[in-house]
């Protein structure tokens, strides 16, 4: 009976003990447990690559840091809704404005164009007969020739034989003057003058070489033969062009071409003198449209005496009172416009008290001044992103929100014609995306750097001319001073794991140019290889300022970006057809 009873009290003293620990937590004692609890099932990422998600804490697979606590999802927001810290919209600098805030000035319209020759103006000089070329006179082109002057000397045994056939015929003109009066017109048809055909008849004397005059006056722009050369009657020797009057060529997109006619006034300036303005009207608009680049060529026929216009030389236009036919048009800033062309993106705030976004496609219409006319998409009290739409874009696409390259079911579409995997697609094209402060570097490695940098820009000029055997020379020049880039002179571990990984991208981008002569696959590669190295300068700088230039009809009207030691754009995607296409979206001090 004493055991029972010693066994009772001592579980009557357990259960009492036990009220004491645990029974007397208060609630908030128990939502500290709880929080605990949840705390272990926080994810982590890390800060320089926010696609990376892990359950615990530890380093990032790709660049080493430290993983921190991944901020939880909002709640309340739409599928394709996202939203940004207010820390990272200071970062980024992003800042956005109300629609109808933006005033378009004049109702000015600006056209891209180039002055090239007035083929109405030029002329082909020939040879009238056949035979050698003894002695050129013209030594290259550029130089300016008068109407009449002497061009060439000619050695033709055809010619030769007609004089001879001249001389006997005038002995015989009394008794046969038909036939002295045909030989006489054979050789006018040659282009001999009446003073060298009675030269030849007085003299009695055959003349060997034949001298060829220029029957316009202007500039040679072409030699076709060499002297020495054997040509054939009517064969082309020189191209000769009158500048006295130029062309100004101008693109004009197909949603625009309802706002121009015959006869407009237009001011045009150029790169070389911002001061000078030409005065034109439009003369010309071609009734077919370019169906590669969906644009009509539109035409002003200025006057160069002065020979201030040179062809080839880049202009811009502008065009006053355009007014576009549908009233109540909205504006918006063309920073705020993320694709140029018709079919466009922006980036709308959904909330206007939190940082919440999400992607609306637009149609656009035509620029006027600093703004875009907006058809489609987009209505006046809408608030947009206006600055650092791009990164915008970035932060949507790591958060699986649809965006330029999320576009269809949450699909990314991986890089440069689907080679790429995710990883690489977000390392080579949302890296350059995201905006990523300076780093303190030596002076040493910026001028390595530069120097990498200079062998990109001769692979751009490779590339502007369809020039793919020079871009795998330029790429494997590229790749050696890549080499030479020591990482031993990054200071701490972040700046040598970022560089770590834009090596790899940048040497993967130039050799894969290096090994194909296929003018399209460099293309495709130059388009990671600007990304990557536009991140590089970003970060460490070069010591120089380079222009960040955009088209948004580059890789299939996907887009494209690449660097410029020039304000001009001189586009690399196109070749000769699209020289013009872009702008400049960034300045990298």
């Amino acid at each position: 009976m004493k055991k029972y009873i010693i066994y009772s009290g001592i579980l009557a003293v357990g259960l009492l003990l036990g009220w004491f620990l645990f029974g007397g937590l208060s609630p908030t004692e128990t939502e500290h447990n709880h929080d605990t609890v949840a705390e272990t099932n926080k994810m982590w990422t890390c800060s320089m690559h926010p696609q990376i998600m892990q359950p615990e804490a530890g380093d990032c697979p790709i660049c080493g840091m430290d993983l921190i606590p991944a901020a939880s999802s909002a709640e309340g927001l739409l599928a394709d809704q996202f939203k940004l810290t207010e820390n990272a919209m200071a970062l980024a600098n992003i800042r956005t404005s109300i629609v109808g805030d933006a005033k378009a000035e004049d109702n000015t319209i600006k056209l891209s164009g180039k002055i090239v020759e007035n083929e109405e103006a030029n002329a082909v000089q020939v040879s009238y007969f056949s035979g050698r070329l003894e002695r050129l006179y013209v030594n290259f082109t550029g130089e300016k020739v008068s109407k009449g002057q002497l061009l060439a000397t000619i050695y033709s045994p055809e010619l030769y034989a007609a004089q001879q056939e001249l001389i006997t015929a005038s002995s015989l003109k009394a008794s046969q003057p038909a036939l002295y009066k045909a030989v006489r017109n054979k050789l006018k048809l040659w282009k001999l003058s009446e003073s060298q055909i009675n030269k030849i008849e007085e003299t009695g004397k055959v003349k060997e070489n034949f001298p060829v005059y220029a029957t316009v006056s202007g500039t040679v722009t072409e030699k076709l033969v060499e002297q020495g050369d054997y040509i054939k009657q009517g064969q082309p020797l020189l191209k000769i062009a009158n500048l006295n009057t130029v062309w100004a060529n101008f693109d004009v997109y197909e949603n625009q071409i309802h706002l121009f006619k015959k006869g407009q006034a237009i001011a045009i300036t150029t790169n070389t003198n911002t001061n000078a303005v030409f005065k034109g009207k439009v003369d010309f608009i071609d009734p077919i449209l370019d169906t590669k680049t969906r644009t009509v060529k539109l035409r002003v026929v200025l006057n160069n005496r002065d020979g201030v216009l040179k062809p080839g030389l880049f202009v811009e236009g502008k065009i006053k009172g355009i007014t576009n036919s549908k009233e109540d048009v909205v504006l918006i800033p063309t920073s705020a416009v993320l694709w140029t062309g018709e079919r466009s993106v922006v980036y709308i705030k959904t909330n206007p008290n939190e940082p919440v976004f999400e992607m609306r496609a637009i149609v656009l219409g035509n620029q006027i001044g600093d703004n875009y006319a907006v058809f489609e998409g987009l209505n006046n009290g809408d608030e947009i992103v206006t600055n650092g739409t791009f990164t915008v874009d970035a932060a949507a696409q790591l958060q699986g929100k649809k965006s330029m390259m999320n576009t269809k079911d949450g699909k990314v579409m991986t890089g440069h014609e689907g080679h790429l995997g995710m990883e690489e697609a977000l390392n080579t094209d949302v890296n350059n995306a995201i905006i990523n402060e300076r780093m303190e570097v030596s002076k040493d490695f910026q001028n390595q750097l530069k120097m990498v940098f200079n062998d990109y820009v001769k692979l751009k000029d490779a590339l502007v001319k369809d020039d793919s055997n020079n871009g795998i020379v330029e790429s494997k020049r590229l790749l050696v001073n890549l080499s030479k880039v020591d990482m031993k002179l990054l200071k701490d571990s972040k700046s040598h794991n970022h560089w770590m990984l834009l090596e790899k991208e940048l040497k993967i981008a130039a050799t894969s140019i290096s090994k194909t002569s296929k003018i399209a696959r460099q293309r495709a590669a130059f388009k990671s290889l600007s990304s990557n190295l536009t991140n590089a300068i970003e970060v460490f700088g070069i010591n120089e300022k380079v222009y960040h230039q955009f088209c948004p009809m580059a890789d299939n009207n996907n887009g494209a970006y690449w660097l410029s030691k020039e304000e001009n754009v001189i586009n690399p995607y196109f070749g000769d057809a699209m020289l013009t296409c872009g702008e400049v979206k960034q300045v990298i001090e």
